[in-house]
């Protein structure tokens, strides 16, 4: 029973999973904060949606990636991102079929249930995990040959709207989920360059053409100081819109990614950016976790 569950652990990187609903919800205790009418039981929608949503991405991105990840060569990477350390459509543990059975029920589960939100919520939703699906397909397969990072500008969105649409899980595309949006944007192509630098041996050997790929260790060390900077001057305005509870989280989750991308930048090295990448977590944890115990308290 143990040896069969471990490769699912690490095909839904269980260890992260509650990060997601954390995000997703975040976004949702904005809106109820902005129109109010809150209630357990469509918060636990929200979580349900947040979570099952993007275990879906997450098994989505293995299957399509399950050849070239057989390439790989340097499993410290793996070994952060998964419990124990495997990728179990590349090594066979888990048949391709039964991944996409997964990916589809679980997304399904998230789309039937955002359906049951009052109307025009669950269209809101419905919508950007259509669109986010789609986009996660595209990154994964554009960034294979490219010559600017298109693919990265492209599908890293997916990820930005997803607080957005917990956003809209309760509320209505508005200033303040634009701010949500323009605020997380940076952040996940920070992260994102983070995240190639810290597996540049990997991508290299799958021939994928990610940030370092193409910019060099220094370029994309220079790419994540960039975005960072970018979020945090979005971050002045987003504050304006949320309490006192969130400000200090936004204030410590930022000091995380300026911290980590001064590191970067002083040392763009694979080994340095596995060490720093944390605290990008942290600080989204901290964004997060701000706003939900801004409305708890």
């Amino acid at each position: 029973m143990r040896a069969s569950i471990r490769p699912y652990a690490d095909l839904l990187r269980l260890h992260f999973a509650f990060a997601w609903p954390l995000l997703f919800s975040s976004g949702f205790l904005l809106a109820v904060a902005r129109y109010g009418d809150f209630s357990w039981l469509l918060l636990g929608k929200a979580v349900l949606i947040g979570l099952s949503g993007f275990l879906a991405g997450l098994v989505l991105n293995d299957w399509v990636d399950r050849d070239l990840d057989r390439r790989d060569v340097d499993p410290h990477f793996s070994r952060y991102w998964r419990p124990f350390g495997t990728r179990p459509l590349a090594d066979g543990s888990i048949p391709p079929r039964r991944a996409l059975a997964l990916a589809v029920a679980l997304a399904l589960v998230a789309g039937i249930t955002a359906l049951t939100l009052p109307w025009p919520h669950g269209g809101y939703v419905v919508a950007i995990m259509v669109y986010s699906y789609a986009a996660e397909a595209f990154y994964q397969v554009a960034k294979r040959r490219q010559r600017l990072p298109v693919a990265q500008v492209v599908g890293r969105t997916d990820f930005a709207l997803f607080p957005v649409a917990g956003y809209l899980v309760a509320g209505f595309p508005d200033a303040v989920a634009a701010l949500y949006l323009l605020f997380f944007y940076p952040f996940a192509l920070s992260h994102l360059g983070a995240n190639d630098i810290a597996d540049i041996t990997n991508d290299r050997a799958r021939g994928m053409q990610t940030i370092p790929v193409l910019y060099g260790m220094e370029g994309a060390a220079r790419w994540v100081v960039a975005f960072a900077l970018l979020h945090a001057a979005v971050a002045v305005p987003f504050a304006a819109v949320l309490g006192p509870v969130a400000r200090a989280g936004l204030v410590a989750g930022l000091a995380c990614v300026l911290v980590a991308s001064a590191g970067l930048l002083r040392r763009p090295r694979e080994a340095v950016g596995l060490r720093l990448l944390p605290l990008f977590h942290l600080a989204m944890t901290l964004y997060a976790g701000g706003i939900v115990l801004d409305y708890a308290l």
